[in-house]
């Protein structure tokens, strides 16, 4: 979707608290996985943590961090992960449930078209 759209609209993922810190809550696949990190314990920290996700993953999507506070977090539920379009006046035009299994790519697509449109040819 952000390859299709984002000649006509800004994508961003947003960085929040780890889901998933060894001090806290640590999963079985993390471990298999050899993704185990600590909470961040100051926003330098949560800075780094975040660039090796985006590094590691792949991620394409311009990434921007959340403030140590978790305003954005809070604001926009956004833990453990949402998917949001927000409108051109700063209204959520769409929320995902909570994913990864609440996520509906078609439906988000759907609105997205509303609003600027098919994909690129």
């Amino acid at each position: 979707m952000y390859r299709q759209y984002r000649d006509r609209a800004a994508f961003y993922v947003v960085y929040i608290r780890e889901a998933h810190p060894s001090d806290i809550w640590q999963m079985a696949v993390n471990v298999r996985e050899e993704v185990v990190y600590q909470s961040p314990q100051n926003a330098d920290e949560r800075l780094n943590l975040a660039g090796m996700c985006v590094r590691n993953l792949g991620i394409e999507i311009p990434a921007l961090v959340d403030g140590f506070d978790n305003t954005t977090d809070a604001a926009y539920s956004g833990w453990p992960d949402r998917l949001y379009v927000v409108d051109a006046d700063g209204r959520i035009a769409y929320k995902s449930a909570p994913g990864p299994f609440g996520f509906k790519p078609e439906d988000m697509e759907r609105v997205l078209v509303e609003l600027v449109g098919g994909p690129a040819q």
